[in-house]
């Protein structure tokens, strides 16, 4: 049988995603990959694949794929009410699929991003090291339309080794922590304590490139212009309007506007979830407290 996937329905935007391409910015091209890392990898663990085998992501509303060969899919991120040959199927967990048999991973109930891993990754001509699609620069596949057709690599690691992965529910807001800087010191005295204490709104400006929020208006100290800077993955970045607007995969290399703050490395699956309507705020987590071997050690 054919290790190939006919693409039924595209979804409202559908693409190939791995870990992306690093090392480039200096070229203005973003790492991209995909943008809820830990959602993704989780995919490809639960089919017997390495973390980084190029897999789908989906955007609010997923594809309906038809199989030319048995193989075992996973599905993770935001929760949707998936069916394969019409019965529905789990999330976080392997599903065996027979040749012939459809997939309609349906539309994300909450969240934004849901990732689907098939067993064996996707096959393609990479760009730069990935095959992941930017956004930003076009770079990679384009997203998925009718009528396409998925290669699969059939290079898996081992066979599914669980039966179910379970995975917590998001929060309603969703916190995000971050560490302020670099630039919270162009913003008047007030913008940070209203940053940190209040709940925002996700806008419809919502995309691989960045989500921007609603929510109090984060001035600056004074209207001079700031010289472009590099651009961190997670990076909150504030315009002259003083919405807030976190930077996600696809992001610019480099922004001309100054960062109020950094969403933590561990919380970035979180913010690419976020879909308009929802609801955020941001926390500068405590510091732990130190074990008292520890004061002991530091003291002179």
């Amino acid at each position: 049988m054919s290790l190939r996937i006919e693409v039924v329905a595209g979804g409202a935007r559908t693409t190939i995603q791995d870990l992306g391409r690093p090392g480039w910015a200096h070229l203005g091209v973003p790492a991209s990959g995909a943008a809820d890392r830990r959602a993704y990898t989780l995919a490809n663990r639960l089919v017997g694949n390495a973390e980084g085998a190029p897999a789908l992501e989906t955007t609010l509303s997923g594809p309906v794929l038809r199989f030319g060969a048995a193989t075992t899919i996973a599905l993770t991120g935001a929760p949707v009410e998936a069916t394969l040959a019409g019965r529905s199927i789990s999330m976080h967990a392997p599903i065996p699929v027979r040749a012939g048999q459809e997939l309609d991973v349906g539309t994300a109930t909450s969240g934004l991003r849901t990732y689907v891993a098939i067993r064996g990754g996707l096959a393609g001509e990479t760009v730069l090291g990935s095959l992941s699609s930017d956004q930003l620069t076009g770079l990679g596949p384009a997203p998925l339309q009718s009528g396409d057709v998925l290669e699969l690599g059939g290079d898996a690691l081992s066979s599914p080794a669980v039966d179910i992965a379970p995975v917590a529910a998001a929060t309603d807001p969703v916190v995000l922590p971050v560490t302020l800087g670099p630039r919270e010191d162009w913003f008047a005295p007030d913008a940070v304590t209203a940053f940190l204490g209040a709940t925002f709104t996700v806008t419809p400006q919502v995309d691989r490139i960045g989500v921007r929020v609603a929510g109090p208006q984060l001035p600056w100290r004074s209207d001079d212009s700031m010289r472009s800077e590099g651009l961190a993955l997670g990076a909150v970045q504030v315009p002259p309007s003083g919405e807030a607007i976190v930077m996600l995969a696809d992001h610019p290399t480099t922004g001309g506007y100054p960062v109020i703050a950094v969403v933590d490395e561990a919380a970035l699956g979180d913010a690419a979830q976020l879909r308009p309507g929802g609801r955020v705020r941001f926390a500068v987590p405590r510091a732990a407290p130190r074990a008292p071997e520890d004061l002991e050690e530091a003291s002179f």
